[in-house]
């Protein structure tokens, strides 16, 4: 069970569809990524990252990606997610 954080619930809305991803890590983290377009029209971004027993790692919320795709955005943001994984493992060596 992934525990949420503030920056997930201020980020719902569900009434807007979204697009979904998950990628478990080799150390049973997860990451999560989700992309919509909004009301306004702007693809908006949420990427959270968990730990095995669900604590939460890392979470932001993008309101607006500058002209981005929404695939555009989860590319980003699944770069963006490896490269906290990677520089958090090398901090705690």
């Amino acid at each position: 069970m992934r525990n949420r954080g503030q920056v997930f619930w201020e980020w719902a809305d569900p009434d807007l569809h979204f697009r979904n991803f998950d990628e478990r890590m080799a150390d049973g983290s997860l990451i999560n990524i989700q992309v919509r377009v909004s009301r306004e029209h702007l693809t908006q971004l949420f990427l959270g990252i968990y730990a095995l027993d669900g604590k939460l790692l890392l979470e932001e919320g993008h309101m607006d990606c500058k002209g981005q795709t929404m695939t555009a955005a989860m590319t980003w943001a699944l770069k963006r997610a490896h490269s906290w994984i990677e520089s958090d493992k090398l901090a705690n060596r």
